[in-house]
C-alpha cells in the first residue's frame, strides 16, 4: 500500500476550459424538456458554472482529506480510501460503487459510518470503511485485456480485503454494478463475508425475470414495469454492452458530451421531482464527471457492460447463502419486491425507504447508513 493524493496537472484543467469554450451546441426542438435526452438549457447553465464557478481544486482538497492509497491487487493497480472507524472493534465494511459514478458515490457516508457517535448513532456501530475505485474507474488502473466482468472484479476486491488489508471477515455493500459484484463476492468468497447489503437486485436477474416460474402478482407487475423502463430508458445498456469503444471516442473527447451523457442518468434515476438540483448540487454533478474526465476512464468504465453481457459466469446464477440485507429506494430503477430478491439471496433484512433513488449514497446518506447499522447489528 502506498499513500495517494489526487493532484490533477494544471494543463489538464486548462485543456478542459479550452474545450468547454469551443463547444458546438446542437439544436433542440421547442418544449423538449428532458423527453429527448439531456435538456439543452439546463446543460448550458451547468457548463457555464463549470467554466466560471466550479472549483476543481477545492473539490480535490475535500477528497484528499480522506486517506487514500494505491496497491497492486491481483495484477491491478487499485485506488481506494481506507478510513479507520472510531471506538472499539469497528467492523470492516467494503463499499462498492457502480456506473456512472466512482468512489465519489460513497464519500458522504464516510463520517457517518466511521464515527456514528458524532452522527446520531452508537459508538459500537462504527465501521472501518474501504472504498475502492473499480478497475477501469477513476484513479484505478484500466484493464488492458478482456474478461473484467463482475466475477473478476469480485476476485480483485476479495484479494484487496483479505490479502492486502488483512481482514479475515468483512461486510460488503453495493448498488448498481456494485450489487452484481458483491453478489459474486458472496458466491465465490463467502468464507470472507459476514454479510452483504444491497440497494437493488442485480440487473442480470431482472433481465431474465420473465422466464422464471410461478411469478407472484407483485413480481408480474415488477416484470411489466421493467419492460417499459427498458423500452424507454435502456438504450444506453445496449450501446455500452455491444459497441462501447465507438461511444467512448466522443465521450472521451468532449467534456460537454460526457457531462450530457452522465447527468441524464442522474436526472432520470434519482428522486428529484423533475429538478435534478433538488437532489444534487452542481458541485456534486460536476465532481462526479470530473473524475471521469481527468482520468480518461469513461471508455474503460462502460466496457464493464460489454464484459458482463458476454460473461459465462453470470448466465447461471446460484443461490447466495451469505446473510443479505436490502435497502430499497422508491425512485430507483424498477425496485424489486422481496419475493423476487428471495429467489436469489438469503434475505435476512428488508427495508423499503420513504424516499430516494438509484444513487442512494449521494441522495440519502442518512437513510442508507441507518439501514446498514440496523442490518449489521445482527452480524456483530
Amino acid at each position: 500500500m502506498q499513500p495517494f493524493r489526487i493532484d490533477v496537472p494544471q494543463p489538464v484543467l486548462d485543456d478542459l476550459q479550452a474545450r468547454l469554450a469551443h463547444t458546438r451546441w446542437p439544436d433542440e426542438i421547442q418544449e423538449a424538456d428532458w423527453d429527448y435526452g439531456t435538456n439543452r438549457d439546463y446543460l448550458q447553465s451547468l457548463v457555464g458554472y463549470w467554466q466560471r464557478g466550479y472549483d476543481w481544486r477545492a473539490q480535490e482538497a475535500k477528497l484528499n482529506k480522506f486517506p487514500q492509497f494505491k496497491a497492486e491487487v491481483a495484477g491491478m493497480n487499485l485506488h481506494f480510501i481506507h478510513l479507520e472507524g472510531k471506538g472499539l472493534n469497528p467492523m470492516p465494511l467494503l463499499l462498492t460503487h457502480g456506473w456512472p459514478d466512482s468512489f465519489f458515490r460513497m464519500v458522504k457516508l464516510l463520517p457517518l459510518l466511521t464515527d456514528p457517535a458524532s452522527h446520531g448513532g452508537r459508538a459500537e456501530d462504527a465501521f472501518t470503511v474501504i472504498v475502492p475505485n473499480l478497475p477501469g474507474y477513476g484513479f484505478s488502473e484500466r484493464p488492458t485485456e478482456k474478461g473484467y466482468d463482475p466475477k473478476r472484479m469480485a476476485d480483485v476486491l476479495a484479494e484487496l480485503m483479505t490479502k492486502t488489508m488483512g481482514y479475515k471477515k468483512f461486510v460488503a455493500h453495493g448498488g448498481d454494478w456494485g450489487s452484481s459484484i458483491v453478489e459474486q463476492l458472496a458466491l465465490h468468497h463467502a468464507d470472507a463475508l459476514l454479510g452483504i447489503h444491497l440497494t437493488d437486485v442485480p440487473s442480470t436477474h431482472v433481465k431474465a425475470a420473465d422466464k422464471l416460474p410461478n411469478l407472484s402478482a407483485a413480481e408480474e407487475a415488477f416484470v411489466a414495469k421493467n419492460k417499459v423502463w427498458q423500452e424507454k430508458q435502456g438504450g444506453y445498456q445496449k450501446i455500452q454492452g455491444t459497441k462501447p469503444e465507438t461511444l467512448a471516442y466522443g465521450l472521451n473527447d468532449s467534456p460537454v458530451g460526457l457531462l450530457g451523457w452522465i447527468i441524464e442518468k442522474f436526472h432520470a434515476w434519482s428522486d428529484n421531482d423533475g429538478n435534478i438540483e433538488h437532489t444534487f448540487t452542481k458541485d456534486d454533478l460536476l465532481t462526479n464527471v470530473m473524475i471521469y474526465w481527468v482520468t480518461q476512464t469513461i471508455g474503460s468504465s462502460i466496457r464493464l457492460y460489454y464484459e458482463a453481457m458476454h460473461s459465462p459466469t453470470l448466465s447461471a446464477p446460484t443461490q447466495v447463502k451469505v446473510p443479505t440485507g436490502f435497502a430499497i429506494f422508491p425512485q430507483d430503477i424498477t425496485p424489486a419486491p422481496r419475493e423476487f430478491a428471495e429467489r436469489f439471496f438469503n434475505v435476512q433484512h428488508w427495508a423499503e425507504m420513504p424516499r430516494g433513488g438509484h444513487f442512494a449514497a449521494l441522495e440519502e446518506p442518512g437513510l442508507l447508513v441507518a439501514d446498514l447499522r440496523e442490518f449489521t447489528q445482527k452480524l456483530r
